[in-house]
């Protein structure tokens, strides 16, 4: 019977723009701080309070709107930065239609999108200017990377189309026009329901697509995650995913904001143990990609160490505590608690499926792991694990549709797997100049996401695949890739694999391309293998795989890559570009 989660659910305030949001939290939360930020890499963390971050939105969105750029278009590029958001909400919050760009597009990309979304102005960090040097964009504004400005400005300077114009340059302007009365910006009208923000999505299968969000789509969505996830003021983030990305700008920056805790900005890949310490982070928002990685080293390092037993006999301990009420997990796992800073106790997890034995494993240790599925049509989330719910028991689902919404699982077949749709306020639009694409996927008034899945007795969804991955054999066998990969990357010997259909003997066999774990068989059968060896070290691997497998999903045939898999931002394997 599925389960209702109603009195289960968090308190959340009513919302209905983030500027409104922006407002409140300002209010309630004045001196506390919204961002962490360093004016120069490797330095320390200063802190931006909320009352300051609004006077920095304020600023300049009365600047820009003093400049005439009221109702347009305006492009925002580059790395994770305070300047990034400061100008994501002073365009969305009442100066027109803020167009979040990928900052790992091509140069000739990003011209492209800024033509097809006519763009009049464009903000980028100062890796992208060389991209900007013609005066194809009327206005051109340069974001610091470290820290913000303190420039004052005596007078408003007259700005020319196709100069650029320093960040701090405009805060200055626009604190002097606030001063000097102008409240454009303060009072712009804002429909909840228009328009704001335009994204490009960098689909794994299709060219991208401009999805039309509103105000609206992204609070609803706000106001269902924090249903299930609790996050307060005392909590702080590390913000580690692509900024333009929904999953990153909504879940990871606004719903933030809104519950007024706090936002650091992580200085890359190889720094996230460092920066989670140094921000004293509590929440972290990822990828399955970074929690695998973060587990596997938990494990080697004890390995390592010659604490793997101690480990496994904590984690035994621990679970039997945990069985009578005890939560000992600080104290039994003290050492690996203090690797990422000794705060961090909420790790979220989406953009693909993690697998189910790491969401567990870092539950054993202690951790809350919340598991979402969404997409940049839903702004993102469609379905999320509360925290509240049983996600150990069901590590592997992405957990009930959210509060606001509903999903519908089309043509079921036998084992219930079939297409997900979904219908919320959280649904965008639509495709920006394409009520083709947008008719297509959007019929009666149900979002055909184009994943496969089924939803259990109590209400949970799983993920099987996308429906335009599956294999189907000659004898009618569905075989969804996805699953095989699951097997597949388990195998200590295999870092990554992607599973496709191949055409051989008047049929359809499964097929892999596998990217060998170096590492792992390095160290465990020396550096002197020659290919030949890897290959029957895989082989093998592969012959082990298959013997859990029914024999229509087992591997035939594989091959190892050379190279790493063309991927999107978020690290998910780009499938068309790849087979």
């Amino acid at each position: 019977m599925k389960k209702d989660y109603t009195e289960q659910y968090h308190k959340v305030k009513e919302i209905a723009t983030l500027r409104q949001a922006l407002d409140e939290s300002s209010r309630d939360y004045a001196q506390r701080p919204a961002f962490l930020v360093k004016e120069q890499k490797g330095g320390e963390y200063k802190e931006i309070s909320y009352a300051q971050f609004k006077s920095d939105v304020d600023a300049l969105g009365t600047r820009l709107m003093q400049l005439g750029l009221s109702g347009e278009r305006i492009a925002v590029i580059g790395e994770n930065c305070y300047e990034w958001i400061v100008a994501y909400y002073a365009v969305a919050n009442g100066v027109g239609v803020v167009v979040p760009l990928d900052k790992e597009l091509s140069e000739e990309e990003i011209h492209n999108f800024l033509r097809i979304a006519k763009c009049k102005a464009i903000f980028y960090t100062d890796t992208y200017r060389p991209y900007f040097s013609s005066e194809d964009i009327p206005y051109k504004f340069c974001m610091s990377m470290y820290g913000y400005p303190e420039n004052r400005a005596e007078a408003v300077e007259e700005a020319t189309p196709g100069d650029e114009i320093a960040f701090g340059r405009l805060l200055a302007e626009g604190r002097m026009l606030l001063s000097q009365g102008d409240q454009q910006f303060l009072h712009a009208p804002l429909d909840p329901d228009e328009m704001r923000f335009l994204l490009f999505t960098s689909g794994t299968t299709d060219s991208a697509k401009g999805v039309m969000l509103s105000h609206r789509n992204i609070t609803s969505n706000i106001m269902d995650t924090c249903k299930i996830a609790h996050v307060v003021p005392e909590d702080r983030t590390l913000s580690i995913l692509p900024i333009h990305h929904t999953y990153e700008s909504t879940l990871g920056i606004s719903l933030v904001l809104y519950r007024g805790a706090s936002i650091a900005f992580y200085e890359g890949l190889k720094y996230v143990a460092k920066n989670l310490a140094e921000a004293q982070a509590t929440v972290l928002v990822g990828v399955p990609l970074i929690f695998e990685s973060m587990y596997a080293k938990i494990w080697k390092q004890a390995e390592k160490s010659g604490q793997k037993k101690k480990l496994e006999t904590g984690i035994k301990i621990n679970r039997l505590l945990k069985a009578t009420g005890i939560n000992a997990s600080r104290k039994i796992f003290k050492a690996i608690y203090d690797t990422f800073g000794g705060k961090l106790r909420l790790i979220i997890t989406g953009a693909a499926g993690i697998d189910p034995a790491v969401s567990r494993g870092f539950q054993d240790l202690g951790f809350t792991v919340l598991q979402g599925y969404g997409l940049t049509e839903t702004a993102p989330l469609v379905a999320g694990s509360p925290d509240f719910g049983n996600t150990y028991k069901k590590a592997g689902s992405s957990g009930p549709c959210v509060a606001s919404g509903e999903i519908r699982i089309d043509e079921p077949d036998e084992d219930g797997i079939g297409e997900i749709l979904f219908r919320g306020p959280n649904l965008m639009l639509g495709y920006y100049e394409r009520p083709d694409l947008t008719a297509e996927c959007i019929v009666d008034g149900w979002f055909h996401t184009g994943d496969l899945g089924f939803v259990d007795p109590e209400g949970w969804l799983y993920i099987t695949g996308r429906k335009k991955n599956v294999i189907v054999t000659k004898t009618g066998k569905n075989i969804y890739p996805e699953e095989v990969e699951l097997y597949m990357n388990r195998n200590k010997y295999i870092q990554e694999s992607l599973v496709h259909g191949v055409e051989r003997d008047d049929d359809t066999v499964v097929s892999a391309q596998i990217i060998p774990a170096y590492e792992i068989i390095y160290e465990e059968f020396g550096n002197d293998l020659s290919e030949d060896d890897i290959r029957t070290l895989i082989r093998n691997a592969v012959a082990d795989i298959n013997e859990k497998l029914p024999i229509y999903k087992r591997v035939r045939d594989f091959s190892i890559r050379a190279n790493d898999f063309v991927r999107t931002t978020t690290h998910k394997i780009k499938r068309h570009k790849n087979i």
